[in-house]
């Protein structure tokens, strides 16, 4: 007979309704060792129901505090700004041994908050990371949940210190359930990860539009606003601009690496554009297109022992030297210490 896990799910946007479906899909194998009680808990109502009309939990508690109690595992898919209030919410109401598995986008700062919780329960950070068949599709309420949304993608495991061993291993079976690849990683680690590839993109999108909306040209320009737009822009939509400020001082001094060299690349496109520079611009692209085609290649495959060797510069290395110039080239890519010769 197979055992009951108790899991309750706090935060039931796409995320956590996911988790809901993935887990409820193993009902459907008969040799399953495993079935699961999902308990789950959202301050808004119309989600609650939304996420119980898919399917992806069994019961609706009326608080964190009662989504958390007598449960095995605890998932927190909570906007970032709520993480903290989540774990002084529920410290009381966790039994001995539970396991929440804190899906907050910044892991060193959930740790901390983390240390709210009694002794005998455990924390760890997870960052579920989708499956490549989502990899363009940005939207994130409850009513695009899917079960699948996990398959073939990974989930980050970022414990902390004094992570109990156990712990460790059902995060890792837990990814295995979502149908998702465990990888391990240091919590600051993690963080550096995220400001590179969701607040540097969070931080564009954000400027192109608080410029693009200053603009005279933006009383017309809207009435055309495409799926271009609203792609570059979804950070906007989907993130509190309280959670998106705090999140951007956080790590503003990762940020601010980045900024100076994606300011570099902008002016020298910028100049590359106002000379008509066809060759330069062409060439830009291709390198780019090429290195996003492998990207996406190696992200649709998961093999990443495949990337190229820091010491062999690739063909996006030489075409980022025609354009910029050896200096500012080598000065993008964190050269030597030559550069300014």
């Amino acid at each position: 007979m197979a055992k009951t896990i108790a899991v309750g799910i706090i935060g039931l946007g796409r995320l956590g309704a996911s988790v809901g479906l993935a887990l409820k899909r193993h009902h459907t194998d008969k040799s399953a060792a495993q079935q699961f009680a999902i308990t789950g808990f959202d301050t808004d109502s119309a989600t609650v129901d939304a996420a119980r009309k898919a399917g992806a939990v069994d019961r609706a508690a009326r608080t964190a505090a009662d989504a958390a109690a007598h449960q095995d595992i605890v998932v927190l898919a909570l906007p970032f700004g709520e993480g903290q209030g989540a774990y002084n919410a529920i410290a009381d109401a966790l039994r001995p041994g539970a396991v929440v598995l804190d899906c907050a986008p910044l892991k060193a700062p959930a740790l901390e908050w983390a240390k709210a919780l009694p002794a005998g329960a455990f924390a760890l950070g997870v960052l579920p990371i989708v499956s490549p068949k989502y990899l363009f599709d940005g939207r994130d309420s409850v009513e695009f949940a899917a079960a699948d949304l996990f398959d073939k993608g990974a989930w980050l495991i970022a414990p902390g210190a004094s992570a109990a061993g156990d712990a460790i291993e059902l995060a890792s079976d837990f990814a295995g359930l979502m149908g998702a690849s465990p990888l391990f990683v240091d919590p600051v680690e993690a963080d550096a990860w995220v400001t590179a590839v969701e607040l540097l993109p969070a931080l564009i999108g954000f400027a192109a539009f608080y410029s693009l909306a200053g603009s005279a040209a933006w009383k017309d320009a809207q009435r055309a606003g495409s799926a271009a737009l609203g792609r570059l822009t979804h950070h906007l939509y989907d993130t509190h601009p309280d959670d998106l400020r705090d999140m951007l001082l956080m790590n503003r001094t990762a940020l601010t690496v980045h900024l100076d060299r994606l300011i570099d690349t902008l002016s020298s496109l910028r100049a590359a554009l106002a000379r008509a520079d066809r060759s330069a611009l062409e060439a830009a692209l291709i390198g780019a297109s090429d290195a996003y085609n492998a990207w996406i290649n190696r992200r649709v495959k998961g093999q990443w022992e495949a990337l190229p060797s820091a010491d062999q510069p690739t063909r996006s290395d030489m075409i980022m030297s025609g354009l910029f110039g050896s200096a500012i080239a080598k000065r993008l890519k964190r050269g030597d210490k030559k550069d300014g010769a």
